[in-house]
């Protein structure tokens, strides 16, 4: 192989430029680094930064270094994100819109805070407004 045919590979493996998605959220972490987000949600780094520019909702912290940490709701967003624009299809404003009224889902499902119950019983009382 000579000189000009050789290409690096990427830490990704295939040499692809792409992510591959496989790792699971850790569990005994609170923050995450954006290489380590790119490896658990499978996307590179350069994605990430993108879609903060493209979705409000993604806002990392900054640690003293400068750096983007990343907490467990971040990924959990994160990943509804790719799944939205790379499973279904979406457009950035198509996933933008849907996510309005996501939410990222619960540790503990048998646990429903009060504000929660709150918007449920309004919610509820606005579709009996409208049914009637």
């Amino acid at each position: 192989m000579t000189r000009s045919s050789k290409r690096s590979r990427s830490s990704w493996g295939d040499g692809s430029g792409t992510a591959e998605a496989g790792s699971p959220i850790p569990e005994d972490k609170r923050y995450f680094r954006i290489g380590e987000v790119s490896r658990i949600v499978g996307v590179e780094p350069y994605v990430l930064r993108y879609w903060e520019g493209e979705f409000p909702r993604v806002r990392p912290a900054r640690a003293d270094s400068n750096q983007r940490t990343y907490q467990r709701k971040d990924l959990e967003l994160l990943l509804e994100i790719k799944r939205l624009l790379y499973e279904e299809r979406l457009t950035i404003k198509g996933a933008r819109k849907r996510l309005q009224s996501w939410r990222p889902p619960e540790a503990e499902p048998s646990r429903v805070s009060r504000p929660d119950l709150d918007e449920i019983r309004r919610e509820l009382h606005d579709l009996l407004r409208i049914l009637s």
